[in-house]
C-alpha cells in the first residue's frame, strides 16, 4: 500500500493497486492510521469481489446466469439487488434509445468468453433491451428470445465502485477515490480541504491537458474512439460500433461524463460517443447533476452547460 503524505495536515492519502472484475482497480482512502486504512481498504475490496459475483453469467448461483439460462422460456425471479440494478440498465437504453444496450446474443463459445466484451458489441437483430420484460410486482425479469443474453461490462464496474464508496463511507471513510480502470469515483476532499480533480486531455496529447476539473464527489468516466487511439496511458480500448449501423464512428475522439454516480457516468460515456456531438450535448444538457466533455477529431472542445472551461 501506498502512503502519500501531505505537508499540511496529519492527513496521508493511502492508496492500494489490484486487479479487480478482469481491469485494475487503484483504492485511495484519506486517514491518519495506516493499519485501519489498511483494513478499510480490504472492505472496499470484499465489496467489489461481491459484486463481481453477484453480476457474473457463469457462477451457478448468479440471478444473471439463471435468467440467461431461462431466455425464451420463463421469467426469473431475481435478488433485489439485481433486478433494481437491470431496471436501471433498461432506463438508460430508454435514455439513449438503444445506445446502450446490456443484452447481446449467445456465442456457440459463451462459456470460453468475456461476457463484459460482447455485451459492448450490441448486435441489431434479437438482441435488444427492449425484449426484457420486468415484472416489478414479483421481481422478476424475463428475456423473450431464445439465444438472448444479458451482461455487464464498463457499468456493472462503475456501480461495484459505487457500492465500495457506500461501505467505505459507512465505515468513517470521508475522503477518497477509486480508480475503476481509469473512471474515476470521488468523495470527500484531498488532505488540506483541497479539492479532488483530474487533467482531461485529447486522447492524441494526452501529456497536454486543456483543464483540470473538480470532481469531487463525483464519477468521472471518459470512453475514447478506437478507431484512432488502442492505447492510452496503458489503458485499453475496444473499438466503439455504432450499434444501429454497425461501422466504426467518427466525429468525436472522446466523451467525459461527470455524474453523481459511477454506474451512470460509465453507462453513458459510449452512448454519447456514438451519438455526435449536437446529439450527445443535447441530451446531457437535459439530464440533472450531469456533464460531459467533448472532444472531436479536429481537436476541438466541447462542454455541456454546466462546465466552464
Amino acid at each position: 500500500m501506498l502512503a502519500i503524505k501531505t505537508l499540511t495536515d496529519n492527513l496521508t492519502i493511502y492508496r492500494r493497486a489490484v486487479r479487480l472484475m478482469g481491469d485494475k482497480f487503484e483504492i485511495s482512502v484519506v486517514g491518519s492510521n495506516p493499519l485501519l486504512a489498511d483494513e478499510q481498504i480490504d472492505i472496499a475490496i470484499n465489496e467489489i469481489n461481491r459484486v463481481e459475483k453477484l453480476l457474473s453469467a457463469f457462477s451457478d448461483d448468479s440471478s444473471i446466469n439463471q435468467i440467461n439460462r431461462n431466455a425464451g422460456i420463463a421469467p426469473v425471479k431475481a435478488d433485489g439487488e439485481t433486478f433494481r440494478l437491470i431496471s436501471r440498465a433498461v432506463q438508460i437504453s430508454e435514455l439513449t434509445y438503444g445506445a446502450f444496450d446490456i443484452t447481446y446474443l449467445a456465442s456457440k463459445n459463451e462459456d470460453k468468453g468475456d461476457v463484459a466484451v460482447k455485451a459492448t458489441k450490441q448486435t441489431k437483430t434479437l438482441a435488444s433491451y427492449k425484449n426484457i420484460v420486468l415484472d416489478a410486482v414479483n421481481q422478476t425479469v424475463f428475456l423473450k428470445e431464445q439465444g438472448m443474453r444479458i451482461g455487464f461490462g464498463a457499468n456493472g464496474r462503475g456501480y461495484a465502485a459505487d457500492r465500495a464508496k457506500y461501505i467505505l463511507q459507512l465505515n468513517g471513510v470521508d475522503s477518497g477515490v477509486i480508480n475503476a480502470g481509469g473512471d474515476l469515483l470521488t468523495w470527500g476532499l484531498q488532505p488540506g480541504a483541497m479539492p479532488w480533480t483530474v487533467a482531461d486531455a485529447n486522447a492524441e496529447q494526452i501529456n497536454q491537458p486543456f483543464a483540470d476539473l473538480e470532481i469531487s464527489n463525483m464519477a468521472f468516466a471518459t470512453s475514447v474512439n478506437a478507431e484512432n487511439y488502442t492505447s492510452i496511458s496503458s489503458k485499453k480500448f475496444v473499438n466503439v460500433l455504432n450499434p444501429k449501423k454497425g461501422f466504426p464512428v467518427s466525429g468525436i475522439s472522446s466523451v467525459s461524463i461527470l455524474s453523481p454516480t459511477a454506474e451512470f457516468a460509465d453507462a453513458m460515456a459510449t452512448p454519447v460517443l456514438t451519438m455526435g456531438v449536437n446529439a450527445g450535448l443535447y441530451m446531457i444538457n437535459q439530464l440533472n447533476q450531469v456533464a460531459c466533455v467533448i472532444i472531436d477529431d479536429q481537436s476541438r472542445v466541447y462542454t455541456s452547460k454546466d462546465i466552464s472551461l
